[in-house]
């Protein structure tokens, strides 16, 4: 009975935590909208990197990071910034609109290269 009351308030103390956490890192993503709508990619990127920090389920974030990656030509990280999105969120279209639109452009550069 103790474990459990001890569970409930891990529980119930750690939802504020999660959200101030969420909320802290969608001012990071607002902040790095703001900056890549400047073309000031390399600061996007710190911004929505925070983000990713603070809230490693945030596929907006992740989202948003693989276009700055895309954008400053690090393709490999964009991979994984793209996929990380689309794992944490499947059914979202405009994500999965990235990955896809991405992956055309990533996979014909991967066959240039091999020419």
């Amino acid at each position: 009975m103790k474990y459990a009351l001890s569970l409930v308030l891990a529980l119930v103390f750690a939802a504020p935590v999660s959200t101030d956490r969420r909320s802290e890192a969608k001012e990071q993503v607002d902040f790095g909208i703001a900056l890549a709508q400047k073309a000031l990619w390399k600061e996007a990127e710190f911004r929505w990197e925070k983000a990713v920090e603070l809230d490693p389920t945030y596929s907006a974030a992740w989202n948003n990071l693989g276009i700055a990656y895309e954008q400053q030509g690090k393709f490999a990280e964009a991979l994984k910034a793209y996929d990380k999105a689309t794992k944490a969120d499947p059914k979202n279209n405009y994500i999965r609109q990235n990955y896809d639109m991405f992956m055309e452009i990533y996979e014909r550069q991967n066959r240039r290269r091999t020419r």
